[in-house]
């Protein structure tokens, strides 16, 4: 990928300052203040991103050294291929999520974001051998149909649908809340490293960016926005799962929750969603068929 000189100055303001979509749109119009980024007077980048011109001053001085650098070469080197918001590997639906990102960053096969057929996958970091089982009835179903598998890399139900989906050779993506240079939880590097050669890494997040607890709320919004729909295995009722289900909600997008014990605190969460409208499942031909059924009706 060859940069423009528009996009050189696009990657640099992103690299020090990862500013969404709706921020970016304000520098783009009605005066196109990143086409002369390096010129303009931080009292216009200001007025323009509504910032304090203290803040604006240390982006313009920080944009300076930035975009003398040669960001194409050291992502080239790093296998890290960068999908700006009018690129036409960015996905469409993603325009339809609040904040959409302005860049993506990929590690792996990229050409599984074209893919119009994604289904998440989540449930609680603590998921016990349920879990397992969900994935095992589950995840083959949507691979024999083709179906992406997306999930977010964490610990417990994450990693089971991202290792179930890879088991059985189909496709998975995992949305990572943090840059490319620090994975996150540490014991799934090699998994992560796997997926970046075979699979599909995905960030909103310049690669020097540390994991922070407000990144994977933010995270959430781009696992749902990816998919037709959410399928949510185990879940205790203060889950951080739960946000990723208010997303997909949110977004109009259907949401399947695997029924468990009612004794079980890990079920507490997802039971209380069946009963919130939920649609529950046993394996994942229910999902594929109730998809279908809506998608013939579209």
């Amino acid at each position: 990928m060859i940069f423009s000189v528009d996009l050189q100055r696009l990657l640099a303001l992103h690299y020090i300052y990862p500013l969404p979509l709706q921020k970016l749109q304000q520098l783009l119009s009605p005066v196109d203040v990143l086409s002369y980024f390096e010129e303009a007077h931080p009292n216009e980048i200001a007025k323009a991103l509504q910032i304090p011109l203290s803040k604006a001053k240390q982006i313009s001085q920080s944009f300076q050294r930035v975009i003398s650098l040669s960001l194409e070469e050291a992502y080239a080197q790093a296998n890290i291929f960068p999908i700006p918001f009018h690129h036409h590997y960015y996905p469409a639906q993603l325009f339809e999520i609040p904040s959409p990102p302005t860049v993506l960053y990929v590690k792996g096969r990229y050409s599984l974001l074209t893919s119009d057929k994604q289904v998440a996958i989540i449930g609680s970091r603590k998921a016990t051998a349920y879990t397992k089982t969900a994935m095992d009835l589950i995840v083959p179903p949507l691979v024999e149909h083709e179906y992406t598998v997306v999930s977010g890399l964490a610990r417990g139900a994450d990693t089971m649908a991202h290792e179930a989906t890879i088991k059985v050779g189909g496709k998975t993506i995992a949305v990572l809340g943090h840059g490319f240079h620090h994975i996150y939880p540490k014991e799934n590097q090699a998994l992560a490293e796997k997926m970046a050669e075979n699979q599909l890494l995905v960030t909103e997040y310049p690669p020097y960016i540390k994991p922070e607890k407000w990144h994977f709320p933010m995270r959430n919004r781009i696992i749902s926005g990816l998919s037709q729909a959410l399928v949510v295995t185990e879940a205790a009722l203060r889950s951080g799962t739960l946000i990723t289900t208010e997303c997909a909600l949110e977004q109009g997008k259907d949401v399947f929750v695997v029924p468990g014990p009612i004794d079980a605190e890990q079920s507490m969460g997802t039971n209380k969603l069946i009963l919130e409208g939920a649609i529950p499942v046993c394996n994942g031909y229910q999902i594929v068929e109730t998809l279908t059924l809506f998608s013939s009706k579209n």
